[in-house]
């Protein structure tokens, strides 16, 4: 009697592993919108308005004229970013940048984060519209005895108007230095840190880490599209009748017309 035939072992059926691969994130990067419209139209009309105060201040003669008008155009400038400073977009607003003490002790112990000026740039920032602001104000009231006369030099006595001018000019020659240093920062964070501020002002878009965003991009709940549109509507008009209103004033268009010269005596036959 024959042996029942064994059935066949089957190889067990192989399961195909499956392979989990890592989900990388789409995008590692959020836009922002970092630098409002009107500060970037102020900051690049600052950079024409000084450059050309410098530049007809320095060759003089006919342009002593030029000279002038822009001054008021710079004193217009710093009025307005005075008033954007409390009512603009959140990064343009002093409150948010200010150089407090602890900020910058963060920022030199590499510990700080956000976007928008550094607290050292911030300081710098501060500084350059002081000597802005003092400088223009000198101007206001300079008297070189040859071609020029600022708009506001009848309100004060000559002496005094002496004493202005020599500061005036030599507070230019400060500021020429501490635009200087400006730029290099400028130019060390491009080529060094790899930073580009230059775009983000021209744009006004910058593009930062996901989750950095997320933690410094302020919040608008509770306000409408519609409401936050009508708000900035008002608060720009406010900058530029402020800003106007210090220009009309700075030029001395208020101050009573000048006596009419005397009349020569006649000559004797």
């Amino acid at each position: 009697m024959s042996a029942a035939p064994q059935p066949t072992q089957q190889p067990a059926p192989q399961i195909a592993a499956q392979v989990t691969e890592p989900v990388t994130p789409q995008n590692t990067a959020q836009r922002i919108a970092l630098w409002d419209l009107p500060t970037r139209l102020f900051h690049w009309g600052l950079v024409a308005a000084v450059a050309t105060a410098f530049v007809s201040g320095q060759l003089g003669g006919n342009l002593i004229t030029l000279h002038g008008k822009a001054g008021l155009v710079v004193v217009g400038l710093l009025v307005f970013r005075l008033v954007w400073g409390f009512v603009g977009n959140v990064y343009a607003r002093f409150l948010h940048f200010a150089p407090t003490p602890g900020r910058l002790r963060a920022y030199l112990k590499g510990q700080w984060q956000g976007h928008g000026h550094n607290p050292l740039g911030a300081l710098s920032v501060f500084v350059l519209l002081g000597l802005l602001a003092l400088q223009v104000g000198t101007g206001l009231f300079t008297n070189d005895d040859i071609a020029f006369t600022g708009p506001l030099f009848p309100l004060i006595d000559e002496d005094l108007a002496q004493r202005i001018t020599g500061l005036h000019k030599q507070l230019s020659w400060v500021l020429l230095g501490f635009l200087a240093l400006h730029l290099a920062a400028i130019v060390f964070h491009v080529r060094i840190k790899k930073h580009n501020l230059v775009k983000p002002m021209i744009t006004g878009w910058k593009d930062v880490p996901t989750d950095a965003a997320a933690s410094d991009t302020p919040s608008a709940a509770g306000t409408s599209p519609a409401t936050r549109q009508s708000l900035r509507l008002v608060a720009l008009l406010a900058a530029l009748v402020l800003a106007g209103a210090a220009t009309y004033g700075a030029a001395g268009g208020w101050l009573p017309a000048p006596p009419p010269a005397p009349a020569a005596a006649p000559a004797p036959f």
